[in-house]
Order: C-alpha cells, then sequence, then structure tokens
C-alpha cells in the first residue's frame, strides 16, 4: 500500500505544469484599473457573474476557454496600452496565439506606455458600438449588446453576413446580424479589391475591424479531470485539405459560436463533489478541472445558492437546446453535514427507501421551503432538484445526488466500494464529458440526452413580434398517443383487449434453445459469443416514426415505412437449427401477428412475399436516435480504448484483441465502471422508451406520468429491439452457411454454440487469409461486433438443456447465476 502511495505522489509531483498565458493575479487587476473599468463593466462584456471576475483576479480560479482567450486579449491590449509590471513571457505567448489586435502589437515593456504608430483601440471583448450600414467596425458611437430573449439566452436565427465583419453569424444586436464581442474577424478581401500597396495601420483593411481572438487548446488535463467539451485546435489549417475526409474533418473542428457560448457560461465545469475539508471545518467542492474550493455554506440551501454563483452547469448539446443544471454529489461525510440522516425504516426522521424520499416535514425540507426553494413532486431523495422559479432570468436550478441513499448502488450504475471524492469526481466527470451531465439511473440519463440532442422546440418571432416556440425539424415535439396494438396491458388502450400475437405487438430480444443433434453432442466445449451493445448498434441510421399512427386496411408494404403491420408470416420456412427472427422464443409463427416494419423488411429480403391486413402506420419519419447512437458509440469506444482494447486492435491482431479482452476486468476500477455506465444507457434508454408505471397503488387503465413525454413512444422500442433482432439473425445465417455452425441457445444478443475448442477463435469464420469475414460474426469493439462470452464443457450444458433450462444465460457465470448485464 505505501509504494502504491509513494508511486502516486511521485508522478502528481512530475506532472508537467502548463504554460502560463495569463498574468499573475494582482497583474490582472492592476490593468484593469488602468483602464478605468470595473468588475461589473467587465463581467458584462464576458457575460459571466462579477464573483467570477474577482476570483480571477484573487487568483482562486482560472478562466477556461472561449472566455480564457477573451480575458487575455483584453489583458493583453491594455498591457501594451499602459505597461506590465509582470514578466513579458505571457503576452508574448498572447502574440503568437494571436490573442492581440493586429493594431496593439507594438513592442510591450514592463515600465511607462510604450509608443506605438497608431493608437490602439479597446479590446473587442467591451461592449461594441453599433455600426452604421457600410461603415467598418467601431465607426458608430452607441454602444450595444447582442439581443436576448426574455430568458436571458442569446437571440440566434438564420446564419446572415456579419454588418461589422461580412462574416456569416447566427447572432442580431438590434435585430441586425453581427458576431459576440472578440469573434468578429475581417472578412476575407478579394484580388479585385485589395489595396495596391502594402497593408498598413492606416489603411481600412487594418482598422475596420479587430483580428478575432483564435481558440487555443485547453491545457492537458490532469488525472482527475473530464476533458474538456469547449477545447478547439489552437492553430489553423496553413493549406487547404487535400481530401474530401480532410476537408470534412476541418469542417469538424470548427466549434460553432453557439457552443463556443454555451461553455463560456459553465467555467467551473458540470457538477462537483462536495467533501468534509481534512481540516474538518468547512465543506470543500472538487471540480472537474482539479481545483478544490472551498465552500461558504453550512445548509443546504446556502450549498444551493453557491452552486449558482460557481459557474457550474453543462452547455447545451444542440444549438436549440437547454444547459443543463449543475449537479452536486453529496460524500457520506457531507450529506450528515449538512443535516441529511442516514437510510432508516422512520419515514419521519430518516430516509425511507420504500417511500424514496424525505418528509416534507423533515426540518432540512422545511429549511429549503422557508428559504424560497422548490421541489419537484418526486421530492428530496436520492436523485433530487431544488429549483427556484426565475423572475425573467435565467432558470434557476440544482441537481442533488446523495449516494449514502443509494443514488449510485443500481440502476446502471457500479460504482467500486470505497471510493473517495477524487475517484467519483473523475467517474462521474468522465461520463458527464462523453454522455451527459447525470440526472438520475442511466436509463434517465439515456432519456435524457435523447432529448438534449434532438430537443422538441425553438423560440421564433410571431407575428405581433413576440417569441413563441416551433418544433425543431426532426425531433420528438409532442406526446402521441401510441397504436392500441403497442401499449403495455396496463395502458388504457389496452383495457377489453387480447393478449395474442394477432392483437399485441411483441417485439422483444430471444430467449431461444434447442436440444443438441447427434453431431454436436459429441464435441467438447461450449462457446458462447456476445453482440457489443445490440440495441446501441441498431438505433444507428434507423429511420422510425414523428408523427402519430394512422390506421389502414389492406395496405401495401413498404420498408421505409415506420409502424406496425399484422401480416402473416408462418409460411416463410427456415432452418429449425436457427432461432425464428419473427418471435422472441424463436419458434415459428403460427398465423398473422403484429410486427415492426424492420421485422417485415427482412422477411421480404427472405424472399418472402407479405401482405398486410391492418397497419399503424407513422407517414412522418427521420433518423431520430442517430445523433443519440453516435454520441454513445462514441462514448463506448473512448471507455474501451482507455482501458487498453482500442476499436482496430481486432483488424490488426485477433490473438491480442482476446488478450485485451480477457485482462478488461482488471482494468482501472473507476474506467470499468464508466463502461458499465455506458453500456447500461443505452440499453436503458431504449427501454424508457415504453417506461412502465411505478409506485405503489397503480391501477391499471389510467394514465401514468411518463405517457405525457414525447419520448413515451414503444413504437420506436420495438424498431430497435426488432432491427437488432434480425441483424443477428442475419450473421447467425450467414455464419452458418459458411461454416455449417448453428448456436444451440440465444439469449438476447449472446449466442451459444458446440465447439472444439475453449475459444471464440473455434466459432467465429475466418477467410483464406485469416481474416474475418464481412456479414458473419466478428470480433471486435463496436457495436454490433461481437466479443468473447465465456465457455463450459459441453456436458454441462447439455444438463442444463435437459432441465429445459437456456443455457445461454450462465456460460460468463460459470453456471452459478446469470450474468449481471443479461
Amino acid at each position: 500500500m505505501s509504494d502504491d502511495l509513494f508511486a502516486s505522489v511521485d508522478a502528481l509531483l512530475a506532472r508537467p505544469k502548463p504554460e502560463d498565458d495569463l498574468p499573475v493575479p494582482a497583474e490582472r487587476e492592476r490593468l484593469r484599473k488602468l483602464a478605468d473599468l470595473t468588475q461589473e463593466d467587465l463581467a458584462k462584456a464576458l457575460r459571466a457573474r462579477r464573483e467570477t471576475i474577482v476570483r480571477w483576479e484573487a487568483g482562486t480560479t482560472e478562466p477556461r476557454p472561449p472566455k480564457r482567450e477573451a480575458y487575455i486579449r483584453f489583458l493583453a491590449t491594455l498591457a501594451l496600452r499602459h505597461g506590465t509590471v509582470d514578466p513579458t513571457a505571457w503576452l508574448r505567448r498572447a502574440r503568437e496565439a494571436g490573442l492581440v489586435p493586429a493594431e496593439a502589437q507594438a513592442p510591450a515593456g514592463t515600465g511607462p506606455e510604450p509608443t506605438a504608430a497608431a493608437p490602439v483601440t479597446a479590446p473587442s471583448v467591451l461592449p461594441t458600438p453599433t455600426p452604421t450600414p457600410g461603415a467598418g467596425a467601431g465607426a458608430g458611437a452607441e454602444l450595444v449588446t447582442l439581443d436576448q430573449s426574455p430568458a436571458g439566452e442569446l437571440v440566434m436565427a438564420e446564419p446572415a453576413a456579419c454588418v461589422r465583419c461580412g462574416r456569416p453569424t447566427p447572432f442580431r444586436a438590434g435585430g441586425r446580424p453581427m458576431h459576440g464581442g472578440g469573434w468578429c474577424s475581417p472578412a476575407p478581401v478579394s484580388a479585385a479589391t485589395a489595396p495596391a500597396g502594402p497593408v498598413t495601420a492606416s489603411t481600412p483593411a487594418a482598422t475596420t475591424a479587430p483580428a478575432a481572438p483564435r481558440p487555443v487548446s485547453p491545457p492537458a488535463e490532469t488525472r482527475g479531470a473530464a476533458p474538456s467539451r469547449s477545447g478547439v485546435p489552437a492553430r489553423a489549417r496553413k493549406a487547404a485539405p487535400a481530401t474530401a475526409k480532410a476537408t470534412k474533418a476541418a469542417k469538424a473542428s470548427v466549434v460553432p459560436e453557439w457552443q463556443q457560448a454555451a461553455a463560456a457560461r459553465f467555467p467551473a465545469g458540470p457538477l462537483a463533489v462536495v467533501d468534509v475539508a481534512a481540516t474538518g471545518k468547512h465543506l470543500a467542492a472538487h471540480l472537474t478541472d482539479g481545483q478544490v474550493m472551498e465552500v461558504p455554506a453550512r445548509t443546504l440551501s446556502a450549498l444551493t445558492e453557491w452552486t449558482l454563483t460557481a459557474g457550474l452547469g453543462s452547455p447545451r448539446l444542440h444549438q436549440w437546446g437547454r444547459d443543463g443544471d449543475p449537479l452536486v454529489v453529496l460524500t457520506d461525510a457531507a450529506a450528515t453535514e449538512l443535516g441529511l440522516p442516514p437510510t432508516g425504516t422512520d419515514e419521519k426522521t430518516t430516509y425511507a427507501p420504500r417511500t424514496g424520499r424525505l418528509p416534507d416535514t423533515h426540518r432540512v425540507v422545511k429549511a429549503l421551503t422557508k428559504d424560497g426553494w422548490q421541489l419537484t413532486r418526486r421530492g428530496f431523495g436520492p436523485w433530487a432538484r431544488v429549483y427556484r422559479t426565475p423572475d425573467g432570468a435565467r432558470r434557476e436550478c440544482v441537481q442533488y445526488c446523495v449516494p449514502m441513499w443509494g443514488a449510485l448502488t443500481s440502476s446502471g450504475w457500479h460504482v467500486p466500494d470505497h471510493l473517495d471524492a477524487v475517484g467519483l469526481l473523475r467517474l462521474l466527470a468522465t461520463y458527464a464529458d462523453t454522455v451527459i451531465t447525470p440526472r438520475g439511473s442511466t436509463a434517465v440519463s439515456g432519456l435524457e440526452l435523447m432529448t438534449a440532442l434532438r430537443p422538441p422546440t425553438k423560440p421564433v418571432r410571431g407575428e405581433s413580434g413576440g417569441w413563441t416556440s416551433a418544433p425543431v425539424p426532426g425531433s420528438l415535439h409532442a406526446a402521441v398517443d401510441a397504436a392500441p396494438p403497442e401499449v403495455p396491458d396496463v395502458h388504457p388502450l389496452a383495457q377489453g383487449r387480447g393478449s395474442g400475437p394477432e392483437e399485441v405487438l411483441t417485439e422483444e430480444a430471444w430467449d431461444w434453445w434447442r436440444p443438441l443433434t447427434d453431431a454436436e453432442a459429441v464435441l467438447p466445449w461450449a462457446v458462447g459469443v456476445d453482440v457489443n451493445t445490440a440495441f446501441l448498434s441498431a438505433a444507428g441510421r434507423l429511420t422510425v416514426g414523428l408523427s402519430e399512427p394512422v390506421h389502414e386496411l389492406n395496405p401495401v408494404f413498404d420498408k421505409k415505412l415506420p409502424g406496425s403491420w399484422l401480416v402473416d408470416l408462418s409460411h416463410i420456412d427456415l432452418d429449425e437449427r436457427l432461432p425464428s427472427p419473427f418471435t422472441p422464443d424463436g419458434t415459428r409463427p403460427t398465423g398473422p401477428a403484429w410486427y415492426a416494419t424492420p421485422t417485415v423488411a427482412y422477411a421480404t429480403e427472405l424472399g418472402a412475399r407479405v401482405q398486410p391486413l391492418e397497419g399503424w402506420l407513422r407517414h412522418e419519419s427521420g433518423p431520430y436516435l442517430d445523433p443519440w447512437h453516435d454520441r454513445l458509440t462514441t462514448a463506448y469506444k473512448t471507455a474501451m480504448a482507455r482501458l487498453g482494447v482500442p476499436t482496430d486492435l481486432a483488424e490488426r491482431d485477433l490473438t491480442a484483441f482476446l488478450q485485451a479482452m480477457a485482462a478488461l476486468k482488471d482494468g482501472d476500477p473507476v474506467d470499468l465502471a464508466v463502461l458499465a455506465a455506458v453500456k447500461a444507457t443505452a440499453k436503458g434508454g431504449i427501454g424508457k422508451l415504453r417506461e412502465r408505471p411505478r409506485g405503489h397503488g397503480y391501477r391499471p387503465g389510467r394514465p401514468w406520468p411518463a405517457l405525457e413525454r414525447p419520448t413515451w413512444r414503444p413504437d420506436i422500442r420495438a424498431a430497435v429491439i426488432a432491427t437488432a433482432r434480425v441483424n443477428f439473425h442475419r450473421k447467425l445465417l450467414r455464419t452458418a452457411q459458411l461454416t455449417g455452425r448453428h448456436p444451440i441457445a440465444v439469449l438476447s444478443d449472446c449466442a451459444l454454440y458446440p465447439a472444439l475448442g475453449p475459444t471464440a477463435l473455434d466459432v467465429i469464420p475466418l477467410g483464406p487469409d485469416g481474416r474475418q469475414v464481412p456479414g458473419t460474426l466478428r470480433l471486435g469493439v463496436a457495436p454490433g461486433m461481437v466479443k468473447f462470452e465465456g465457455a463450459r464443457p459441453l456436458a454441462e450444458i447439455a444438463d442444463l438443456l435437459a432441465d429445459d433450462v437456456n443455457p445461454a444465460r450462465y456460460i460468463k457465470a460459470g453456471g452459478t447465476a446469470p450474468a449481471h448485464d443479461e
């Protein structure tokens, strides 16, 4: 243990210190005062709080991109104007990064104000004069700010040419297109209009608009910090990309202005883990950038107030989305310090898991209410939202996570035991950076991620000039009734409905097994392979319905039309050594049944002629889940790479891939917990699309709150599961055609094969060149590929089959219990 501690300290001391690109705190304050500007002036220009400027000038916190670059530009310009008493290395770096206006590039010293050939203009992060049409920036005299909505958000519209620099911008000032402070750059000058001679400080090209600050990459992350969302490349490309792929990559590297503005609002990161300081005299907040801040709060109400001024929160993931509320995670010690009771059975004085909340009469809840804070209908429980009704200002809401009450011990979270505050911060910050700031269970977070990436509405100006809401194209913007066959049996539309396949849409994962053949029974081993994040893989490029269903009789099948179809597929003959792709139990259908579009489309792919009897069809459709699929896929691959399994490892070396996967269980516990959370988010998010009623006292036939969500869409869940099942069948069929091997059991996305040896290489098809064959079961990291799940002697599997038990359920757990993730 002591050796590990010494090694950790040595690694900490050896960590390189990032280059300083700001002057010392005292110099920051001195330069601002020389310009006769107050902290309020600077805070307004940077769209920050005055308290934030106070902390920057005190050195207790540091600005983060893109505010950091704007703040450097402000200080560097003042240093060139008035001189600096701080060593000028930071000023030289500001010049090299292009953060100093072109006309202010005179040499800077450390004493009196330097001389310059031309007057130094004010930094562009300050309020910008309103330009006259056709005039350069700074031509007018009236100071303006960017337009804001009644909620305090920046007004954004279709990009148009900025009246100052001519470049596209979505922002408006006085209704006219204009960039935000510090982001305006000169429009390119064509050869026809360029000045004949060299451009000098007196030419219009040099004076009409200051050069834009060039975003720089964030400093190297510390071990406890999650990667920054707002980091962008420090240097522009010197030459045009040579290929279409390079062009696409270059465009992707440009961070939109709305995203820059969103990231700048939260310099402290998305969350904080609050613990009792080592001295025991106060609370300490551990932030995602590695800082530890003293929290001047001794009550939950005061902590909520502090959180809203600390710069915590997460930037929106879509231009028309909503910024994420700050998350405060309370360690057990901090929760106790704030007066939260332990878990118990007394519902009046303790937290009772049965109720899932503190009673409204508890002193902590009463204190919050007395101070003007409100709670949601779920009250103060393991995941709680404390908010205050905004008075024409920004949303004021803080989310609390209380691990002491089991917030992170179930519901998809697998937090290692005895994890300290720094480790817990690393886990949740990594998840927040790659997925979303946790909102509750991983399933809840998965559903929230869908809405964050595809918000339902956006603000538009009405005919009377006021603001109203309009749907965002491709989103789910209103709750709609599902079709009667699609709803669960407790739904109001299901009352009086039968339970047969001709009345109920039953698109579920497989649970199938069969007897061994004589040839299979003599093989020594059973080998299981499992599809990586099968539901996530199925969600990519999947067209789903966006509108309410329309009932049609005898419709002509169209594989591009999402919906549910009543059709008879019992006439299709398939190999009985494979599960039927048309039923959850893998048996052949016996007559007409309801199917989602992907299942019927696969029947036509197999050569069947289909004639639906009925349909509940959605004529407005789109790839709603695409951004959700892309973000979670990236998070999953990133988590695997951190654990030593890069995406291309299986393509390069199958043996090395299998060894890396075998060593996965010995990886960093925090990284393993992140990986498990990402997988649970993908699976749970799909499940939430058909959330059933919860709580005691529910009576079937009555509506429940989830039905009010636009994302309560059992038809989308059915389409994803159907797609995952037919994709798996397609690979099983192709593998059987090439190798003659057939599974003896399938459970969801795990298939069990008789084999000569106990490894995945005894099952996976390989071509003459030793490489895996496309279209079959293939080992790899990417969603949709497979991994080795486990192996057992076939004799043990035969005993399970004799007991009429699905052996695929036990292949990973050694025969004692189902795998935890099944």
